[in-house]
């Protein structure tokens, strides 16, 4: 009896220290519709994605996230959970499937997946403490299905490149030479001594042929601001693309060859202010699905700045002959809704509604408007709008009050290549003086928006919440046309 006791005892101790080093987490209360906006339930929130495909499967892969990255004192404490879904409409999640198993291991940092030869191969970053010290080492996992993954020895595998920072080494993008079975990764990571000071920023170019000896290539990206984090790296329809973030902003160049030279988009569709580290994966039919995360903002003030883990959001990526990319709603992620409701369109300054969901708005000399009253909190609005000749500016005022006070303003400027939402902006937006299709989602302060099926512009926001939305068109003749206005269906 009392071997029993002391047997139970520690298994009970053992799994009380496995409880701590973790975040407890409950695959079985999540969310199994389309995982737009997702966000776990309690106070857990999406960090990094890891989006990867096999046969037909989006396997979303992201890291969770508790405090806001102030978990184990700051270094996180991040685990990856798994969500993964055949349409993109109904999604499996599953218990973690890389988690902390060990007192030194203060975070399962991001990285990526692949498969070869039957296995999957997930390949991530450490964080852990030496010598008082925040080192992030290379670490990997294999798995036979994609779920239950196997920690590998020696873990880590791999401290760091000569040359490079210690501190920051992390991210790392897995892929493999089909023709020589050789593994190459490219880490995020900072030159020790570069040649200009403040561009340090690089990916360091591993490869292994036996996952034990790694050669350290030439850098396969430097001069960076800020460690270049989260790279992505794939090879669609007659380009090589590399896609990593700077403080969160996601930019990406594109190639021929596989490792270069390098040239630039001519605009950046990835590069959404409230739209982090933004990586891609496969999908049917010749699709790109790319994930990130939508981040909170800071005492959730309209005017702070974000803080670590939100929401989740996704992309498709689609590409223009010259290989630049665009961005748009997955159609079969849009949430739901009830139908579209009746509204009405009030004519206030300079403008006329031929029908109950059109607009026309000539005001040369100066700004015209209409509104619409009612418009529930969580909805989907779409439309098309026709500018008329040249004009300043055009837009609507989402979310704002009786008289267009408050709010958040959905601003296009063809002149300036810009749209503008609330205190985002996205740049190089071609087409606006031509017509367009917008749909617009709002939920739960969420505010998103897909411009013409080519760019996309999201913001987090919630100070305001008037139920009106207001069109209105600066120096110019615009027609706002087949406007609905759409309830959101409750989750």
């Amino acid at each position: 009896m009392k071997k029993i006791l002391f047997t139970c005892a520690f298994a009970f101790m053992a799994w009380y220290a496995q409880a701590q080093l973790g975040v407890k987490y409950d695959p079985t209360v999540q969310s199994t519709k389309s995982i737009q906006y997702f966000k776990p339930k309690g106070n857990l929130f999406v960090g990094d994605c890891i989006p990867f495909s096999k046969d037909g499967v989006y396997y979303y892969y992201w890291l969770l996230d508790s405090a806001h990255h102030k978990s184990l004192n700051g270094l996180g404490g991040h685990q990856w959970a798994l969500s993964k879904s055949s349409d993109l409409k109904t999604w499996q999640q599953f218990p973690l499937v890389l988690k902390i198993d060990e007192p030194w291991e203060k975070s399962i940092c991001t990285g990526s997946v692949v498969f070869y030869k039957g296995k999957y191969y997930a390949f991530y970053a450490t964080r852990l403490l030496n010598d008082g010290k925040v080192n992030e080492q290379l670490s990997y996992a294999i798995s036979k299905d994609g779920v239950n993954f196997e920690k590998q020895k020696p873990n880590p595998f791999y401290t760091s490149a000569p040359g490079y920072s210690k501190r920051d080494f992390r991210d790392p993008k897995v892929f493999v030479d089909e023709k020589t079975g050789e593994f190459h990764l490219f880490v995020s990571s900072w030159q020790e001594n570069p040649v200009m000071k403040n561009n340090g920023g690089a990916l360091v170019h591993l490869s292994s042929k036996d996952l034990k000896t790694w050669t350290v290539h030439e850098p396969i990206l430097t001069g960076q601001p800020s460690t270049p984090e989260c790279p992505d790296y794939f090879f669609w329809k007659g380009w090589y693309y590399l896609v990593y973030s700077d403080n969160s902003n996601t930019s990406y160049v594109k190639s021929r060859k596989p490792y270069g030279p390098w040239e630039a988009p001519r605009y950046q569709a990835l590069n959404e202010d409230w739209s982090n580290v933004v990586k891609t994966a496969e999908f049917k039919n010749g699709r790109r699905i790319a994930a990130a995360w939508v981040p909170n903002r800071f005492e959730s003030k309209d005017h702070n700045g974000e803080i670590f883990g939100g929401n989740s959001l996704f992309r498709e990526v689609g590409q223009e002959p010259d290989g630049t990319l665009t961005t748009r709603f997955p159609e079969e992620m849009i949430p739901e809704t009830s139908g579209a409701q009746n509204i009405k369109i009030v004519n206030d300054l300079q403008s006329t509604s031929p029908d109950n969901h059109s607009i026309s708005i000539n005001s040369p000399g100066g700004v015209g408007s209409a509104h619409v009253e009612d418009v529930p909190a969580n909805c989907r609005i779409t439309l098309e709008i026709e500018p008329i000749g040249l004009n300043e500016e055009f837009g609507l005022y989402l979310k704002s009050g009786a008289r267009a006070e408050g709010g958040y303003r959905l601003n296009f400027s063809a002149a300036n290549k810009t749209v503008k939402l609330g205190n985002t902006t996205i740049e190089g937006v071609d087409g606006l003086n031509k017509p367009i299709k917008v749909d617009i989602v709002i939920k739960d302060g969420i505010i998103d928006v897909d411009v013409d099926h080519r760019r996309t512009i999201v913001n987090r926001t919630y100070e305001q919440n008037g139920s009106f939305v207001w069109f209105y068109a600066k120096h110019g003749q615009v027609n706002f046309k087949s406007i609905t206005v759409s309830p959101l269906k409750e989750d």
